[in-house]
């Protein structure tokens, strides 16, 4: 992170023992906060320049799925172009798409790589980069449909570059694991590994439906700190929440510790009510020193900010693990 740049943060709530709080002017994006918009989430920013850049997933109020770039300050305070993305050909001619939804942003060695659920016969990960976050290359889909939540690793791993995603279906998926792949050129993905499966329902319920990658992961000492969702399916339908893993440096498919509680569920009103109650989705991170910021998707209508201190998390994870 730019040494200049001051990264959202407020201090743990006096009284409060949580491992990571919301901050408390959430939500930092509202659902109207373009004139197209009917809900803006699950939406993924890092720093630019002298300050922040983002895709946000902005459904229309026909509630067409599609992503728009983004720019702030502080990271709290967002412009937002009124107009989606609109691609041009980068390592493929075919950049058709019926719809995008629920992007991640990642800076590997010289670019932005963007990658979301991308609509080719149903939905699967798309993959773009950008230098400015004015023009966006789009390149091949990673896999055949069907398959959400692509999240990159920051740098190569062993010389090639890696990703997450959660193989699915083509509608509301009532399963889901993470998988790692890799490819030598951001084209070609191959050596599929099973990194997650969802857990037991009696050892740790909130993630007993499906799981899938979040964040991008940060590198730490310890490993690859990994934020995530997990799902219940309860008698009111899902309930998304975020919880952590550490994953091996050199051999990211191996989980070193894991979450046996969540880290944030469902629970303050933005959270609770919405177009899809009960979700918290996070989509990015932001750090500083020990410092941690991530943004998540709330209700699938609005974002929100959570905070947290690395080293507590990961101390966390050590002490009540799957």
């Amino acid at each position: 992170m730019n040494s200049k740049l001051t990264m959202p943060w407020e201090n743990r709530p006096e009284g409060s023992n949580d491992i990571m709080w919301r901050y408390s002017q959430n939500p930092v994006i509202g659902r109207y906060d373009i004139p197209s918009s009917n809900s803006i989430f699950n939406s993924a920013v890092v720093p630019f320049e002298d300050g922040y850049a983002g895709v946000f997933r902005c459904d229309n109020k026909s509630v067409q799925m599609n992503i728009f770039a983004g720019f702030s300050q502080d990271g709290i305070h967002w412009e937002i172009n009124h107009d989606p993305i609109e691609m041009v050909a980068g390592n493929t001619s075919m950049i058709d798409s019926d719809y995008k939804y629920d992007p991640r942003v990642c800076w590997i060695e010289d670019r932005y790589w963007v990658t979301w659920c991308n609509g080719y016969h149903g939905p699967t990960i798309g993959i773009a980069y950008t230098y400015d976050f004015k023009t966006f290359h789009q390149c091949e889909n990673a896999f055949l449909p069907f398959n959400r939540n692509g999240v990159l690793f920051p740098e190569k791993i062993d010389g090639k570059f890696a990703m997450l995603s959660r193989p699915s279906d083509n509608g509301h998926t009532p399963f889901g694991d993470i998988y790692i792949s890799y490819s030598p050129d951001m084209k070609y993905w191959g050596e599929h590994r099973c990194v997650m499966k969802v857990a037991d329902f009696t050892q740790s319920a909130w993630q007993c439906t499906k799981i899938g990658a979040g964040s991008v992961p940060i590198k730490t000492a310890e490993g690859w700190l990994l934020f995530y969702h997990g799902v219940i399916n309860t008698c009111n339908g899902f309930r998304y929440s975020m919880g952590a893993a550490l994953l091996d440096l050199e051999n990211p498919d191996k989980v070193l510790y894991r979450s046996q509680d969540y880290l944030l569920a469902p629970a303050a009103p933005y959270e609770l009510t919405g177009d899809v109650p009960n979700v918290i989705f996070p989509c990015a991170a932001l750090t500083e020193d020990d410092k941690v910021a991530v943004y998540y998707g709330a209700a699938d209508t609005v974002v929100g900010i959570s905070f947290g201190y690395i080293s507590e998390i990961i101390e966390h994870l050590k002490q009540k693990s799957l």
